[in-house]
């Protein structure tokens, strides 16, 4: 007799990438990692953390990082919320939103933890598919008859920005609520985030990480805004003291330090396109990125490497990038962008197997 509820034990589990065994020396290009350290205020802040913060709970609300970010977003306390990295916000989302049967309508492909996450609470995501360039139909969203939309923008695997003024049409005209993640938007051309919206629009809720652009993928912060009444209700659905006293303390000293944000993400900005141009000049076809990785698909030459070929080359090399099996996506490799020298490296391993290859493909 099993104890498991029978809709988890049927889950498949959300398909996480693969890591590298402990002790190898691997270049990890497979979970959209910052490619730089965090700001050295951050380590500052590690090291002068007393010792009396670990044996005393936290404040419930994370007050001193909720006033922080309001104040650096321009918008209220009461619109802001700190979470467990952006992942507890979107489980949130279907406890206190969404529920069980009930419909959530994201664009496919986007973020794959959506999907399970809903599986885990027994709602049903909708894929929305993407335009044969993988733009997004914001009227397909508009009517697909669910009772809140996702939308990652920009978006992930495939990198591409919705402007502005489409996401506001969405927000406008959808009749539930929007739940719009802004995990990448650092790292886009253009500011195009939309928290601002979020002062004409009570249906809009925008989600955001230290993980990216502030180097903070093991502290696990993330935070969002919205009317008050949204936030009011993931305060009820939380867990008490989600937020631990550490990483809020390293979240405040990133945030205080934004400059150090605003370089290193211009950098990795700068290899990105870089590695675009190298990547097409290889025959690759790339799918232009408002993030810090790059989805791309091989040379089509006739006898050239698949793109599941490659990444299991690749891997062997211990290059670690990331490969789907969605139907959409299987032709593509997506790659995270890491610093110069690491790139260098994927280029000539790249330029090496394609060369390898070459006596088979047909120019």
């Amino acid at each position: 007799m099993t104890m498991i509820l029978p809709h988890i034990e049927r889950l498949p589990g959300y398909a996480q990438g693969e890591q590298p065994p402990d002790g190898t020396q691997a270049i990890r290009l497979n979970l959209n990692e910052s490619s730089y350290p965090p700001s050295p205020e951050v380590v500052k802040a590690l090291q002068s953390i007393p010792e009396e913060t670990l044996r005393r709970y936290p404040d419930a609300k994370c007050d001193k990082l909720r006033t922080a970010l309001a104040k650096h977003y321009g918008v209220r306390e009461e619109q802001t919320f700190c979470s467990n990295g952006s992942s507890e916000i979107i489980s949130l989302v279907m406890k206190v939103f969404i529920g069980p049967h009930g419909k959530l309508a994201i664009p496919d492909p986007s973020f794959p933890l959506y999907h399970s996450v809903a599986a885990s609470y027994q709602a049903e995501c909708i894929g929305i598919p993407t335009r044969d360039d993988f733009s997004i139909d914001v009227e397909q969203l508009i009517h697909s008859g669910a009772q809140a939309v996702v939308l990652v923008n920009p978006n992930a695997p495939t990198g591409l920005l919705l402007p502005i003024e489409d996401v506001e049409r969405l927000v406008r005209e959808f009749a539930g609520l929007v739940i719009l993640d802004e995990a990448y938007i650092d790292f886009a051309k253009t500011d195009e985030s939309a928290v601002a919206l979020i002062a004409r629009y009570s249906n809009l809720l925008v989600i955001r990480t230290f993980s990216k652009a502030y180097a903070l993928c093991g502290a696990r912060i993330g935070y969002c805004f919205g009317n008050e009444k949204l936030i009011a209700a993931l305060e009820k659905g939380k867990d008490v003291y989600n937020v631990d006293a550490i990483s809020r303390e390293l979240a405040l000293a990133a945030l205080k330090d934004h400059n150090y944000m605003k370089t290193t993400t211009d950098a990795i900005k700068r290899t990105r396109d870089r590695f675009s141009r190298q990547l097409a000049s290889q025959g690759f076809i790339v799918v232009p990125s408002h993030t810090n990785f790059l989805l791309c698909k091989p040379p089509a030459r006739s006898g050239c490497p698949t793109a599941e070929e490659l990444y299991d080359t690749l891997m062997k090399q211990n290059i670690y990038v990331r490969y789907y099996k969605n139907p959409r996506l299987r032709d593509y490799l997506r790659i995270t962008i890491g610093t110069d020298a690491e790139m260098d490296a994927v280029l000539m391993a790249l330029g090496q197997i394609l060369e390898q290859n070459g006596k088979k493909c047909d120019e």
